[in-house]
């Protein structure tokens, strides 16, 4: 199951689940119900009930908003809390909704943050210190997991091109550097693909709490 799967890096990874032959539930708020589960990410009885329904074996959490790429002076404390309202609480829901269920012994849970809260990203607002709450609250549900025989894992990848996150950074980066959109994407060499990342996640085995992904796949977060 990929909650976020019908764009970005959560289509990369439904995609690429597919491909080897698992069955694949999207959901997604504008999907229609012909191609995965329409509904809300951030609704707490939504995700009980779909995963009571599905009980997949391996929950993939992507969901987010795009942030507001402005200088701190530029924003609201509306544009500015967005991905705490959307990324965060998504999170929150979904792994206390798996936990609570809970997903069956030997499943695992992947929740997306990323790169940014090691790095900083000055003109998104508060995406990096969600994310860095992302990476907290999997660390918790990771513990109570670890009982119920449940993995829980976080990924950082870092800016991505061609999803909808990565482009919005890459278009405002580009233009605070004064360079153009393509010499910018130039110089991310070690950037992933929404493709390789899907098939990184589908090959992560390890029961590390945090992983990096990039070109070179995927590795373990050092310990801070």
């Amino acid at each position: 199951m990929v909650v976020g799967g019908s764009r970005g890096l959560g289509l990369g990874v439904a995609g690429a689940a597919r491909a080897a032959g698992a069955r694949v539930t999207v959901v997604a708020r504008g999907i229609s119900p012909a191609d995965g589960v329409p509904g809300d990410a951030t609704d707490e009885l939504f995700a009980a009930k779909v995963l009571a329904e599905h009980r997949p074996d391996l929950l993939v959490i992507t969901a987010g908003a795009a942030p507001e790429m402005l200088p701190l002076t530029g924003h609201t404390w509306e544009s500015f809390s967005a991905n705490w309202h959307s990324d965060v609480r998504i999170a929150f829901t979904w792994l206390r909704a798996a936990l609570t269920l809970p997903l069956a012994p030997g499943s695992r849970v992947v929740v997306f943050g990323s790169a940014a809260e090691l790095r900083g990203s000055p003109l998104s607002g508060g995406y990096a210190g969600a994310k860095a709450t992302v990476r907290l609250i999997a660390g918790y549900a990771a513990g109570e997991a670890r009982d119920l025989g449940i993995t829980v894992t976080t990924v950082l990848p870092g800016i991505t091109p061609g999803t909808g996150v990565g482009e919005t950074a890459i278009r405002a980066y580009a233009k605070a550097s004064k360079i153009s959109r393509d010499e910018f994407t130039g110089r991310l060499t070690a950037a992933a693909t929404p493709e390789s990342t899907g098939r990184d996640i589908l090959a992560l085995t390890g029961t590390d709490p945090a992983y990096l992904i990039d070109a070179d796949g995927w590795r373990p977060l050092p310990a801070a």
